[in-house]
């Protein structure tokens, strides 16, 4: 397996990103707006897109340590879906994935997003009872999402291996057909550029060192490397950050690091017609446009923020994927890299305002974050400008962890991707 420098990769993104300076300028930021975001991914450009678009709130700046869509953005692994077990986590993630249906047309940007569906497949009696759980609460909550036997399994997707004397035998798998993929730094991209046209401030290279409060507590600006900068209201979506951001205010967060490891094999033919994923193995495959396998496991199990993982957790990746999908067992792997995810306590997210007046925030996803990123935006937008949450987000506080009231996904959700 070949792994490629952090370093290097890191290069050729802020190669590949110089263009946004060239073609639209990264602005001097002005002495105060009305609002600043902090954190350009997805999340962040998404909600000052909306803010701008639906709230009329236009003098804003998003600030960027690096560049933009240089975090979690560009690392992930682009699955979409809204199969969740809970009222509260469906609501939400359906909403975002209706909104992945008409987004390229929406940011007049190409976001290159693939209904290809997702399918969650079963190897033990245990899988079969959680995921045909899911199917039916989803069915009752609008979601679509249905059972398939192991032979319907396989004629969705051929590559699968359902021989019987297979080690993780296939029992059958939940399919939900709207799920899908698409394009991660073209999301960062798009709502930049759309957010742009509509007269935000996008800083990258501005990095955020202090949140100043005023004498009765509120938010008055936050302090950064090219110096102080006024705001009205400010939301951190940042991303492996939070924490260390929010305690500039003073705010203890419920979050927890980890690092998600991920590989890509060499380009192929195109070959694997949707995503697979598996619970019992942690592991989850799809083939980008570029004819690349996406290759994901799970988290490692201590806080980290290391970029990369342990090495064992991706040998068992492999080895699942070999087994799962045997044509592959000759293909070589191109990059590997690992992503450092915040989890709540109930690894469901946080999209709330904060007990600092004019202070919101939007972090705890997990590997949930790029497949909610339209519809988090959206209400997290109107969070902010109506300093109250939108019905959809409602459930996702801060006063949760104090009363007990979790939305509590994480033995719930199938695998947590």
């Amino acid at each position: 397996m070949r792994k490629y420098s952090i370093f290097a990769l890191a290069r050729e993104a802020m190669r590949q990103h110089k263009g946004w300076e060239e073609q639209w300028g990264s602005p001097e930021p002005k002495s105060s707006y009305d609002v600043i975001i902090i954190g350009a991914g997805g999340h962040g450009l998404g909600t000052a897109y909306y803010l701008a678009k639906e709230h009329g709130i236009r003098n804003i700046a998003v600030l960027e340590k690096s560049w933009l869509g240089g975090g979690n953005t560009g690392r992930n692994t682009t699955v979409i879906r809204s199969n969740y077990l809970y009222d509260e986590s469906a609501g939400l993630y359906n909403h975002a994935l209706n909104m992945w249906d008409n987004l390229s047309q929406d940011i007049n940007y190409n976001v290159m997003y693939s209904a290809r569906g997702v399918m969650m497949v079963a190897h033990n009696v245990h899988d079969v009872q959680v995921l045909k759980r899911h199917v039916h609460a989803n069915r009752l909550n609008g979601v679509q999402n249905e059972w398939l036997s192991p032979q319907e399994a396989k004629e969705f997707c051929p590559p699968l291996n359902i021989s019987k004397s297979c080690r993780y035998p296939i029992m059958g798998a939940a399919l939900q057909r709207k799920g899908g993929t698409a394009r991660h730094d073209a999301v960062a991209w798009g709502y930049a550029r759309a957010a742009s046209d509509l007269g935000v401030d996008i800083i990258q290279n501005c990095e955020v060192t202090g949140i100043r409060r005023a004498a009765d507590g509120s938010v008055a600006g936050v302090e950064t490397g090219k110096g102080f900068i006024g705001a009205k209201k400010v939301g951190v979506v940042a991303a492996g950050n939070t924490s260390h951001i929010m305690q500039m205010a003073d705010v203890r967060m419920p979050l927890e690091s980890f690092p998600l490891q991920a590989l890509v094999s060499e380009p192929l033919k195109p070959i694997f017609p949707c995503v697979v994923m598996s619970n019992s193995v942690h592991t989850y495959i799809s083939q980008s446009d570029k004819g690349e396998l996406v290759i994901g496991a799970g988290t490692d199990q201590y806080t980290s923020y290391a970029p990369n993982g342990s090495l064992h957790i991706t040998n068992h990746n492999l080895e699942a994927i070999c087994e799962l999908f045997p044509i592959f067992s000759r293909v070589k792997m191109m990059r590997t890299w690992a992503g450092t995810v915040d989890v709540t306590p109930d690894r469901s997210p946080i999209l709330a305002k904060t007990p600092v007046k004019g202070l919101y925030v939007n972090c705890g996803w997990g590997t949930g974050g790029f497949k909610a990123t339209p519809g988090s935006a959206h209400v997290f937008a109107h969070t902010i400008a109506n300093d109250a949450p939108h019905k959809i987000n409602e459930f996702f506080t801060l006063e949760r962890f104090k009363t007990g009231r979790l939305v509590d996904e994480s033995a719930a959700a199938a695998v947590a991707h």
